[in-house]
């Protein structure tokens, strides 16, 4: 079994850019950064999955994760641009992240092709293939950028096992039809608070985060951690592993009680 979790830390420009809560919740991003870096320091999962985290935030990582954990990314073709007010961040390079406690070989990185903000990250473990993503909000988009997804899984898994890790923009039901009949999207459990709070009676979906596994694999013991507003997301984990067989049965009549009578 695997303990896997994701989290979308929320890049400092899209935050201003889109006037977030968390700006006055936590004016001064280095103060931000400090919580979010303690927060992934202190997970015990062995797959992490991160998105939008900008290059400040990277830095800050490097530096306070413990040794042993591997770290493998993608920097996004596109930068955040500031359009509202000056950003805090010195480095606004946005990447996707996947964090491993041991080896791992890098098999895909890429931006999709009409998001350049966007995309996925395949890693090759002893174990599984795991997928960090992040997908465009939409139905302009998000359809053939899961679908691709699948056709990159499937290439690099062939029917092996293998778990994707992301913010997915859209509610479970949508990304299970979507990524189609092989991929399965752990279950939250009845009461969960959300992955994406939102206002009261806000039009989109507030658990857009997933844990999704395929070739054989499936996901238990799912679970969303508040933050309490370091970022717009909130983390999602799950353990993930090959069910339990069924218990064979050799189709007799079970043994009469003992003590009992014949008739």
């Amino acid at each position: 079994m695997t303990a896997v979790a994701t989290w979308n830390v929320l890049h400092r420009v899209h935050a201003e850019n889109y006037a977030s809560a968390m700006l006055d919740r936590w004016p001064a991003e280095a103060d931000r950064i400090t919580g979010v870096t303690a927060e992934i320091a202190a997970m015990t999962e062995q797959v992490i999955a991160l998105q939008e985290v900008s290059g400040d935030q990277l830095a800050a990582l490097r530096a306070a994760l413990p040794g042993g954990r591997t770290v493998h990314l993608l920097r996004y073709p596109r930068t955040p641009e500031p359009r509202r007010i000056p950003t805090q961040l010195d480095d606004r390079a946005e990447h996707l992240v996947l964090l491993l406690d041991g080896p791992g070989e890098a098999v895909a990185a890429e931006a999709f092709a009409d998001a350049p903000g966007k995309g996925l990250l395949a890693v090759r473990t002893p174990d599984l293939l795991v997928v960090a993503t992040h997908v465009s909000t939409g139905d302009d988009r998000r359809p053939g950028q899961l679908a691709h997804l699948a056709r990159v899984v499937a290439e690099a898994a062939g029917d092996g096992p293998a778990v994707l890790l992301g913010d997915f923009n859209a509610d479970r039901t949508v990304v299970a039809a979507e990524l189609g009949p092989d991929f399965t999207v752990t279950a939250l459990p009845a009461g969960a608070g959300p992955t994406r709070p939102r206002e009261p009676g806000a039009p989109k979906s507030q658990w857009i985060d997933h844990v999704v596994v395929r070739g054989g694999l499936a996901g238990r013991d799912a679970a969303v951690r508040d933050v309490h507003g370091l970022s717009d997301h909130n983390p999602v984990r799950a353990v993930v592993g090959r069910p339990p067989s069924p218990v064979a049965t050799s189709g007799r009549p079970s043994a009469r009680p003992s003590g009992g009578s014949s008739p």
